[in-house]
């Protein structure tokens, strides 16, 4: 059993019945009241965010969670498909809830964490936080309109669309960080 302030971010429990991971913490102790936890909770089967008190009455229940390597094989409308590794035959989706930003950027064969409940489900997908991709289509920069370090849009292998400086090419290799979606640097040149 956990008690409200053993609470802190990336703590998963239970609470009425359904899994939580913790993302926000804040301990506040009020003059003449009871301390609270304030939190923002996401709801593991769901995805969906709130904001929750907890007060030093409530008992949550710590969960145990089990992750497992996985392969990233495609997408397609809309349904992600992964295998566990090793086993190719062993074939499952998962809802994009529990995939998150990510999967705009992931490539095929890629290996990445399923996060499972001990009764086998799998709650989160998590991926590397940054992807090597390369530039499939950009328009070609300006000459001259580099003093304001100038962006341009540009469309990578997996179809994901992200802001680049004007020096990055068609061909080039960028790192984009799968979090935020932003490009992080120029890791190849075209040849």
């Amino acid at each position: 059993m956990l008690s409200y302030n053993e609470l802190k971010i990336g703590t998963m429990f239970e609470f009425e019945g359904t899994p939580y991971e913790v993302l926000e913490y804040e301990f506040l102790r009020m003059q003449q009241r009871k301390p609270v936890a304030k939190t923002r909770i996401k709801n593991l089967l769901t995805g969906q965010v709130t904001e929750r008190n907890f007060h030093q009455n409530e008992a949550l229940t710590e969960i145990e969670v089990e992750k497992v390597p996985v392969i990233f094989l495609y997408s397609h409308r809309g349904e992600h498909w992964f295998c566990e590794k090793g086993k190719p035959a062993n074939r499952f989706k998962v809802e994009e809830s529990k995939i998150g930003n990510a999967i705009n950027f992931l490539k095929q064969n890629t290996e990445v964490t399923a996060v499972k409940l001990e009764d086998g489900r799998i709650i989160a997908v998590q991926t590397p936080i940054k992807a090597d991709l390369t530039v499939k289509e950009t328009p070609p920069g300006e000459r001259g309109n580099t003093a304001q370090g100038g962006t341009k849009a540009a469309t990578l292998e997996t179809g994901a669309v992200v802001q680049v400086p004007l020096f990055v090419n068609n061909g080039d290799i960028v790192r984009v960080n799968t979090d935020t979606g932003m490009y992080v640097e120029r890791m190849e040149k075209a040849k």
